[in-house]
């Protein structure tokens, strides 16, 4: 198709919609998929298994690991990386320059942002450049985050601040037992802080899941109500 570049490589079971484009010097990985209206700008390397909503635009530069949803109208610029297994929810927000001028260029000052394995960014969330958001961290909804965040942490509200833990199955972990031990309720894994920071005691945080935990079997709200 005349939309994609004859130097952009497409891996197998890739699917770009016919509206989007991709640009020369850009890697596809295997099975992801690339939806209506979205540009993969020159540089750009995307791993295997992602999906791209509508309107998203991408690059040039830009590192993607592999299975990460990105959901409508997300733009991901050159000087943000994202690992393994990161949900960016509808309209969240990412910048690589923290004082931005129009009279000033500053193209080659572009602010590194990570965003480790299992994130999840809500909706409408905005994350300032230069920081790095923690393995399994929780941005909520509209939260404004402009420092680093821990793994699994739980951030919510203007500007961001931490209010919990979250699990990797994206419950919130509270009334640890005697032990200082809690349990996800959706998984039975347990965590537990160590050092000040939380870790799960039953699988390392850079393994995948096991294939009986990788699907829910209950909404969100059956868990919240016991």
């Amino acid at each position: 198709m005349n939309n994609i570049s004859s130097s952009a490589q497409i891996g197998k079971d890739a699917y770009i919609h016919e509206s989007s484009y991709v640009d020369n010097d850009v890697v596809v990985g295997e099975g992801t998929k690339i939806w209506h209206f979205c540009h993969v700008l020159f540089g750009t390397r995307i791993g295997k298994n992602c999906s791209f909503g509508q309107n998203c635009m991408v690059g040039p530069n830009v590192k993607i690991g592999n299975n990460v949803k990105t959901q409508n109208n997300i733009s991901i610029y050159e000087g943000i990386e994202i690992e393994d297994d990161v949900f960016l929810g509808p309209s969240c927000v990412l910048t690589n320059v923290t004082n931005p001028r129009s009279q000033v260029i500053r193209k080659k000052l572009y602010e590194k942002t990570l965003l480790r394995k299992g994130c999840t960014l809500g909706a409408n969330a905005t994350i300032v450049c230069g920081i790095t958001i923690g393995r399994y961290a929780f941005i909520s909804a509209g939260a404004v985050v402009t420092k680093d965040v821990s793994d699994y942490a739980l951030i919510v509200g203007v500007p961001g601040k931490q209010v919990g833990w979250m699990s990797r199955h994206g419950h919130i972990l509270k009334n640890p037992d005697k032990d200082g031990i809690m349990l996800c309720p959706e998984s039975g894994l347990r965590y537990r802080i160590v050092d000040g920071l939380l870790k799960c005691l039953d699988i390392d945080e850079n393994k995948p899941l096991p294939p009986e935990l990788s699907y829910g079997k209950k909404i969100y709200d059956e868990f919240k109500n016991g």
